[in-house]
C-alpha cells in the first residue's frame, strides 16, 4: 500500500496466522467485555444496520451519579458492524448531548451531532471533606474514547477479524 497509505489507512489487521473466529464467537468475546467495575457496555443492536453498540453506561444507576458528579456533557458510542465475508469489523462513532436533570441524565441527540471517527479524553478530581471529615479526594475520574474502543480493537484482532 506504501508507506503514506499504511500511515493514513484507518483499518488495522490482525498478527499473520491469528486463528478467524465465526462471527458468533466474536460477537460472544465482544460482549464478555461487560463487566460490573467498567464505566462502559457492550450490547446488541437494535438497529438493523449495525451489529452491537459500545456506550458508556449513563443510565446505569450506579454509574450516572458518576457521570454527572464529572459534569459529562456528551455520550459516546462506538456502533460496530461485522462483515463475516471479509472478517472486518467496522465501527461509527456517534455522539449525543447531556442534559442533567435533577441529577439524572436526559439524553438528546445534539444539534453538534457527531458521526465518524472521534477521541476524546476527560478528567477530573474534586477535592473535599470526605466520609470520616477529613479533606481528601472525593471523586477523581477520566473517561477517554480509548477506554472503549481500544478493547473491542484487541478483542477484534485477537479474534481474527480486520477492525476499521
Amino acid at each position: 500500500m506504501g508507506f503514506f497509505g499504511d500511515l493514513f489507512s484507518s483499518e488495522t489487521k490482525p498478527e499473520p496466522g491469528t486463528p478467524v473466529l465465526a462471527k458468533d464467537a466474536l460477537i460472544t468475546n465482544l460482549l464478555a467485555l461487560n463487566r460490573e467495575t467498567c464505566p462502559y457496555q457492550v450490547k446488541k443492536s437494535d438497529d438493523t444496520n449495525y451489529d452491537l453498540v459500545a456506550e458508556w453506561k449513563i443510565v446505569d444507576a450506579k454509574w450516572y451519579q458518576i457521570f454527572a458528579k464529572a459534569g459529562l456533557k456528551k455520550v459516546f458510542q462506538v456502533w460496530l458492524k461485522l462483515d463475516e465475508s471479509t472478517s472486518t469489523v467496522s465501527t461509527t462513532d456517534k455522539e449525543y448531548s447531556i442534559n442533567w436533570v435533577a441529577g439524572i441524565p436526559n439524553l438528546s441527540l445534539s444539534t453538534e451531532a457527531f458521526v465518524g471517527k472521534k477521541t476524546e479524553f476527560s478528567f477530573g478530581t474534586a477535592i473535599g471533606f470526605t466520609e470520616e471529615l477529613k479533606p481528601g479526594v472525593i471523586y477523581n475520574y477520566t473517561f477517554s474514547t480509548k477506554e472503549i474502543k481500544e478493547p473491542l480493537k484487541q478483542t477484534t484482532l485477537a479474534s481474527g477479524w480486520s477492525y476499521k
